[in-house]
């Protein structure tokens, strides 16, 4: 395959794509505007920070696969790339361990002032007597808002910390109960709820409509007097005119990697009232920029590219979830030519769109199962015509939900 990178990433991705003969391409300079005239010609693209819109899809001529090379897809128009068939795919949880290591890191800074303290001694100015008035963090509580990958790494460090950790209760599979089990977390009945019952609040959620403002006016006067408000996760998750609002009437200390409107490049002049608040302590979103994160990420693209030239695809955000149509058939089949183009050709004089469909051959490929979603009427006649198609071993159809109501 034809890759292209646009942003930076671990020499070792293009090392490795190279040794299993794919061309991978460089080009971490390229912006948002620049990526439609340069599309053309490769099959995958993989960004980090670059914006991929629609443009950029519209343009490309042999694009199947892009790779968010990072948890989030908030910055690539998905909604184009489905409609044109293109896969759109993630790497989570590879950096949880950074994000979840800054947070620690603003936590400590202000409760310990540490960034006044460099600033003070930067200056020649000596103030123990200001600087030894901390609280101390043991036995605080920490309610953590969004308990995925990175929410379970700071869990885990607060944990060691002697912090007490909450979280809001919903439905997980088993593997993240005994999770919560091990870690010995509080779960609380609503997010207002942990909120108001927290010293810290740590916000790991992804960017979605439904996040939007999550931590608006109303949820921010919740906040216990004094409390910690930590955010690494995206900046528009926060209200950022309440935020401001919040700290000017309110004695809220605020740790933030990220902003509402922060920019889109790497190094340039920026003035944020909400940055440069003498109670924020602030970072550049830099959540998952180190080393080691860096590199599990890029061994996530790979496995990914590697996982997509064997007909698989991992971590795929927009496909559809469950299954289409109103009816599913199994066709069971022997791995002849011409078994499906007749299947489809019976399927196509009876108007019944194929959603979406899956064939595997079993260990020696002598037989094979389709699973095909179909929308239309499916009944006892259309199983008899496909059974007595050559090669065809049985045909079954189940209901789907949509089927059933």
């Amino acid at each position: 395959m034809r890759v292209l990178f646009s942003d930076a990433i671990d020499p070792s991705t293009v090392d490795a794509l190279t040794e299993r003969g794919h061309e991978p391409v460089s080009d971490p300079d390229l912006s948002a505007d620049d990526l439609p005239a340069r599309i053309q010609g490769f099959e995958a693209l993989v960004v980090r920070s670059t914006k991929v819109t629609s443009a950029t899809i519209e343009a490309a001529d042999a694009l199947e696969l892009i790779v968010r090379a990072g948890a989030g897809t908030n910055t690539i128009e998905v909604e184009s790339a489905s409609e044109v068939g293109i896969y759109v795919t993630n790497v989570p949880g590879r950096n949880a361990i950074a994000v979840a290591e800054l947070t620690m890191g603003l936590l400590l800074a202000i409760d310990r002032r540490i960034a006044d303290n460099v600033a003070d001694l930067r200056t020649g100015s000596w103030n123990k007597s200001d600087y030894s008035r901390a609280d101390g963090l043991y036995g605080k509580v920490m309610g953590i808002v969004g308990l995925g990958e990175i929410g379970f790494a700071v869990a885990e460090r607060a944990a060691a910390f002697g912090l007490q950790v909450r979280a809001i209760r919903k439905e997980r599979d088993e593997a993240a109960e005994e999770r919560v089990k091990a870690l010995g977390i509080e779960l609380s009945d609503s997010l207002e709820d942990l909120v108001a019952t927290s010293d810290i609040v740590s916000i790991h959620v992804p960017a979605a409509p439904e996040t939007e403002s999550l931590f608006d006016a109303r949820l921010l006067d919740r906040m216990k007097e004094g409390a910690i408000l930590l955010n690494t996760s995206r900046g528009d998750v926060v209200d950022g005119a309440a935020l401001l609002d919040a700290l000017e009437t309110r004695s809220l200390r605020v740790g933030l990697d990220v902003y509402p409107d922060e920019p889109g490049s790497g190094a340039t002049e920026w003035s944020s009232k909400l940055a440069q608040h003498p109670n924020v302590v602030g970072t550049h979103h830099i959540g998952a920029s180190t080393a080691q994160a860096q590199k599990a990420v890029a061994e996530g693209v790979v496995e990914i590219i590697d996982a997509f030239v064997r007909g698989e695809i991992l971590n795929c955000v927009n496909l559809a979830p469950t299954r289409l149509g109103t009816h599913t058939l199994h066709v069971r089949h022997f791995d002849r030519v011409g078994v499906l183009a007749g299947v489809f050709d019976i399927l196509r004089r009876r108007e019944l769109n194929v959603e979406q469909m899956e064939n595997r051959v079993f260990e020696g490929r002598n037989a094979a199962v389709a699973t095909i979603d179909v929308i239309g009427d499916v009944g006892p006649d259309l199983l008899a015509a496909l059974e007595g198609l050559d090669h065809v071993i049985h045909v079954s159809a189940v209901p789907t939900d949509r089927g059933r109501s």
